[in-house]
């Protein structure tokens, strides 16, 4: 750039803001002519930026006019990657070695902080517990990544980390890896509503600039709208006359509307409110009785009273469900009361009803769609404008060209916090209203464009007070925006080097939880600019798009998480889904674009603690996965190995460099389930199909390995150099906590009994009561083997004729006073002993494993000949046949067996076990299907 222009643009803008500002390279007088040129800039290249996924659906002024280039756009970011490039060049270069193990907290932390409460959105993850883990796997300057950012909360945390007080609250003193200082934060999301609020959030906050036009702002939205919001104080009919002076205006906080329906029997009008609500209960009566006629019918069987009546802002005649004002809450000298509407209420609302809106609204029809069909169908609700009572649509119009005028970002924020607030989905929470408590509004119902037949039309003017007390609570006063860079796109398109991020936090859409689009229709009807959700990574029929789509959209994403992270890095996943099959998806998709789930574990909310997940069934809980991208050393290696054991080796001692070595508190050391030999055993199988390579090792030859290979504590496997670390900690523990187990298949009974024989080798009388009551949960489909046959094939049973196995003496040494200090062969310890099962030494367990499978290989024979030319679905099976099977045909590569008897099993059975799943997937994909 020459001297000439620099000059130029240092000299641009306005000159009463001095401050000048240095961005990508060039000096800018202010942060205004810096917002100028990039505007420019971002002008010429948005025609070839609409050829990348997810640029949204606007026009092009609108998108110019809500971003703040280069660190804002409404559409793909186009200064991505320079800024990134910019910041690791201002990064201090660290020689010690980076590592970190994986960290499961508390997800929930800090729903109550005022931060939390200035905007709301479906989704969003507290900030204070984000900065948990920014603190844990990174260090100050570290680049870090959210593809799916909703309202920013990674991007705030990234900036609080660098906030001493803040951190210090959050109480990580035995965190030795703790270093207070700001990260950066890279932020996208498909969404515009997202990028909104996520940039508002992050971007600069001055409070007093912010006190002063909001003071003016309400000033003159009173001076414009209260007509509309007043209501007579003590009503009385002799005071009401034109010019009356000595009538007392009351100021109204809210109204509650209540839908009228027909009467079946009679077809007179009903007033919801009036026969439906039970207010000595404070609830809706489960039957409503007709005034008119007496009968008596559920609320299901009346039909809504609908009206055809002329829109003036779409012209056009509409069809609406029929509602009617049945409370005012209302203000009088600082005081609240209520009231029926009566007359002069009546004749306000008739002025609002032929009153022309002279500002701007958005009047854009519905799409279908699963939550948009809801409102259409139940009020007539096709158009946007039709979510507000007109009274405050106008309001609303006037507000938002009020704020337009002073082009400040804070305020365009605080308007837009209002906009789903004052609609009709906002609802009344009977008992609260009835009975006290507060929390009577109970808002709108998140997830939903419900509207119920008994909604809160909320006063604009009041709430825009709320509304600016909310935000000076609970806005930040940040100087400048510039360890943030936000963008507009689909995850799905890539807009980072490879290898330039240091770590990604993700809270992902979790298959048909939420309709995002669809949802965020109300306040992007007003921001002009609407998400583009070709890629929008849901389940949504409207869309075509089933689990099979999403599970695709879900896989590119993660990809790009992939490419981006840099090796040997943390990439942590917020899940929060009850189907089994999402989570199968979430994790097959995971680990299909490279990363290494490390550690899956749920919080368990009566207890405030978490658990390591095996099995899909623990996916009701809120989890936090923890996965690595392995470093590149790591994945040559085992390419180079593939085909040989050593392969299973490299990946299990990198794996086990990558897990917790102690977890514990109070006195007692817990399970680290990754690191028992079935679980290794698991993830490295899972490691060699998704990477297409044969599974070098049987399960049977693996546990000897692992035992032979590895220093063993307490059932887990450990580096040599973890173990002494391990020992030191466990000599202070009393107790040892083992894994609970939700008994759901096989392969979780036979755990379940290891792990009671672990405790206690005992006889099967002894063991089968308590284990009859834990199979209660056992799956339709799954057919499971007697205990006695689980026994034979995966335990061993003392006969008494050898000498007293370890196992066993261990426990009646210890438990029993009279058989201490006695030899293994002694004839009472023996006794004693007779027909008691234990787990078996690896090497027997390498005996029994073989046995057991060849019985699994021939019920999965059985399967394939009663399959061939039948095309059922087969019902009932046993599911650990059918993994033997599979396993046994990717050995061997015949994938067409796998796809075969994949297609013979129940939907929902292949979609929720993890395992068959990863098998017929990889296998589809060696068929090219």
């Amino acid at each position: 750039m020459s001297d000439e222009l620099q000059q130029t643009l240092f000299q641009m803008g306005n000159e009463t803001q001095t401050d000048p500002v240095t961005c990508l390279g060039l000096t800018f007088k202010n942060d205004e002519t810096r917002r100028a040129y990039f505007t420019e800039e971002l002008r010429k290249k948005i025609p070839e930026l609409r050829g990348i996924d997810g640029f949204p659906i606007g026009d092009e002024e609108a998108i110019l006019d809500l971003s703040d280039p280069p660190y804002y756009t409404v559409c793909p970011n186009p200064w991505v990657k320079d800024i990134v490039s910019e910041w690791e060049n201002e990064k201090r270069q660290d020689r010690v070695e980076y590592h970190r193990e994986p960290l499961a907290i508390d997800i929930s932390e800090g729903k109550t902080d005022p931060v939390y409460n200035v905007h709301s959105y479906h989704t969003k993850v507290p900030y204070k517990a984000i900065m948990k883990y920014l603190l844990h796997y990174t260090k100050p300057g570290d680049v870090v990544f959210d593809g799916f950012s909703g309202t920013g909360m990674t991007g705030l945390a990234a900036q609080m980390c660098g906030d001493s007080e803040v951190v210090k609250s959050l109480n990580l003193q035995k965190n030795t890896n703790v270093e207070v200082g700001e990260r950066k934060a890279v932020l996208s999301d498909l969404s515009t509503i997202a990028s909104f609020i996520t940039y508002n959030y992050n971007n600069s906050f001055n409070r007093d600039e912010f006190t002063r036009i909001s003071d003016e702002i309400q000033m003159h939205l009173r001076a414009e709208c209260s007509w509309m919001y007043e209501t007579i104080h003590n009503f009385n009919e002799e005071k009401i006359r034109k010019d009356t002076p000595d009538l007392v205006m009351g100021s109204i906080n809210y109204v509650i509307w209540s839908d009228v329906f027909t009467c079946i029997d009679c077809s007179n009008e009903l007033v919801f409110w009036d026969c439906a609500v039970d207010q000595e209960k404070g609830e809706i009566k489960k039957e409503i009785k007709c005034p008119y006629c007496l009968s008596i019918n559920p609320k299901t069987k009346y039909e809504h009273l609908w009206e055809k009546k002329y829109d003036k802002e779409i012209d056009t005649v509409t069809n609406r469900a029929v509602q009617v004002p049945v409370i005012i809450n209302y203000s009088f000298e600082n005081k609240n009361f209520e009231k029926k509407p009566d007359e002069y209420d009546f004749s306000v609302l008739q002025k609002i009803d032929n009153y022309d809106i002279k500002d701007w609204v958005p009047t854009n029809q519905l799409s279908t769609g699963v939550n948009t069909n809801q409102p259409i169908r139940s009020h007539g609700v096709t158009n946007v404008h039709h979510f507000y009572t007109k009274r405050n649509l106008i309001a609303l119009s006037v507000l938002v060209r009020l704020s337009n005028k002073y082009k400040n970002s804070a305020i365009n924020f605080l308007v837009s916090s209002m906009l789903t607030r004052a609609t009709q989905m906002n609802r009344i929470h009977l008992k609260y209203y009835f009975f006290g408590g507060g929390g009577y509004n109970a808002g709108y119902l998140k997830g939903t464009l419900y509207i119920s037949s008994l909604p809160i039309e909320t006063s604009v003017v009041k709430q825009l007070v709320d509304r600016i007390k909310a935000f000076s609570r609970g806005m930040i006063n940040k100087n400048k925006l510039r360890n943030i860079v936000i963008s507009t796109n689909s995850i799905t398109e890539n807009l980072l080097e490879e290898n330039s991020i240091d770590y990604i936090f993700t809270d992902p859409p979790f298959g048909a939880n939420i309709m995002y689009s669809e949802l965020n229709i109300i306040w992007e009807s007003w921001l002009k600019v609407f998400t583009n959700n070709s890629n929008e990574a849901i389940i949504n029929h409207v869309q075509e798009k089933g689990l099979k789509e999403y599970q695709t959209l879900m896989l590119q994403s993660f990809k790009t998480y992939y490419k981006a992270l840099k090796p040997g890095r943390w990439m942590t996943v917020e899940f929060s889904n009850s189907q089994a099959s999402v989570w199968n998806a979430i994790r097959e998709a995971i680990e299909k674009a490279g990363f290494i789930i490390a550690n899956v574990s749920a919080l368990d909310k009566k207890q405030g603690s978490f658990k390591a997940v095996t099995t899909t069934s623990a996916v009701k809980q809120d989890l936090v996965i923890s996965a690595y991208k392995p470093k590149t050393i790591f994945v040559d290696k085992i390419a180079n190995e593939q085909n040989t054991e050593e392969s299973a080796w490299t990946f299990v001692n990198q794996y086990l460099e990558n897990l917790p070595v102690y977890v514990g508190e109070k006195g007692t050391a817990e399970l680290i389930v990754e690191r028992t030999p079935r679980i290794l055993f698991d993830r490295m199988v899972a490691y060699h199909v998704q990477h297409g390579y044969t599974v070098p090792i049987s399960s049977a030859d693996f546990q000897i390995g692992v035992e032979q290979r590895f220093p063993m504590r307490d059932g887990m496997a450990f580096l040599e150099i973890q173990v002494a670390e391990y020992d030191k900690k466990r000599t202070i523990a009393k107790e040892f906590a083992q894994m609970s187990i939700f008994v759901c298949d096989e392969n979780s009974a036979i755990e379940w009994i290891r792990q009671q024989l672990m405790k206690k080798p005992q006889t099967r009388q002894d063991l089968h009561p308590i284990y009859m009551k834990e199979i209660q949960h056992i799956a339709k489909h799954e057919v499971l083997p007697e205990l006695d046959a689980l026994l034979e094939q995966n335990f061993l049973r003392y006969d008494s004729v050898e000498d007293v196995p370890s196992q066993i003496h261990t426990y009646l040494s210890t438990d029993y006073k009279d058989l201490r200090n006695l030899k293994k062969n002694d004839p009472d310890l023996k006794l004693k002993a007779k027909d008691r099962w234990y787990v078996p030494d690896p090497n027997k367990q390498a005996d029994l494993e073989k046995l057991r499978e060849k019985s699994l290989l021939r019920e999965f024979e059985a399967y394939r000949e009663e399959l061939v030319d039948n095309r059922k679905k087969l019902k009932q099976f046993r599911t650990e046949a059918i993994r033997a099977g599979f396993k046994k045909a990717w050995g061997g590569k015949d994938y067409q067996s796998i796809v075969t008897i994949g297609e013979h099993l129940p939907e929902k059975v292949l979609q929720e076990d993890d395992k068959l799943l990863m098998y017929y997937d990889n296998a589809q994909i060696r068929l090219g299907l």
